[in-house]
């Protein structure tokens, strides 16, 4: 149930372009198409869910302070946390590298639709931004880092693909002059990502404990302002 909850969280609610609007530059300008959309997002789920265990086990037996104690206990000291960017990408580089030959390989016609925004993968910023949010969640093992980084692919795969769709059907449309192109198109995803906001109460659910312990502090704090209101009252009676 965690891990299917961190995944669902990962899509919904944490999604990298409508909760943290990361990755926009692929996103507006790949999304005219829905099979070129379909190609990059599928790119980037594999690179997420590559990058992201990888940059876990980085940041775990080398980048944090003290990671270096399973080379013995002199290393205890050391903190390579200032090479994380570059690790990071480095390894992102690698994974997009390998996608860019598969991809030329096995579909040239997808190579070509893709153009320049293959390779640079490598520095869109919702791939950084998976590896760096999985740092900041301080995941305890290696799954968790899997499931956070396939969820948060999908998540990009799905607002990239749903603007294409959108993008497709409303290029019959008739759209205010000013507003067609990037204007249109930043409306709709501002509007799919207030829709996205409507996930944020999916997985509020909690145990006992996590249930009584707002309850025992309501109560608390109706005493509390039911006191003052009486002491009020007392001193004013005075």
């Amino acid at each position: 149930m965690e891990y299917l909850e961190l995944f669902l969280k990962a899509i919904f609610i944490d999604n990298m372009v409508f909760a943290f609007f990361l990755g926009m530059c692929s996103y507006l300008a790949v999304s005219k198409k829905v099979s070129t959309a379909v190609g990059l997002g599928a790119a980037v789920i594999f690179v997420l869910a590559i990058t992201v265990p990888l940059n876990f086990l980085l940041d775990k037996y080398l980048l944090q302070e003290g990671a270096l104690v399973w080379l013995g206990p002199e290393y205890a000291d050391y903190d390579l946390s200032f090479l994380t960017f570059i690790l990071f990408i480095a390894t992102i580089a690698t994974m997009v590298q390998l996608v860019e030959i598969v991809v030329e390989k096995f579909s040239p016609a997808l190579y070509n639709s893709l153009g320049i925004f293959l390779p640079l993968i490598a520095v869109n910023c919702a791939i950084l931004g998976g590896s760096l949010f999985m740092q900041q969640k301080e995941f305890g093992n290696i799954s968790q880092a899997a499931v956070y980084g396939i969820g948060s692919g999908i998540g990009w795969f799905l607002a990239i693909l749903a603007i294409a769709a959108i993008r497709e059907k409303i290029r019959y449309s008739n759209v205010p002059a000013p507003l067609r192109g990037l204007g249109i198109t930043f409306i709709l995803t501002g509007l799919m990502a207030i829709g996205f906001m409507s996930f944020g109460g999916m997985l509020t659910g909690g145990d006992e404990e996590g249930t009584q312990e707002p309850k025992a502090a309501q109560i608390e704090k109706e005493e509390t302002t039911k006191e003052v209101a009486e002491n009020t009252n007392v001193t004013i009676l005075k």
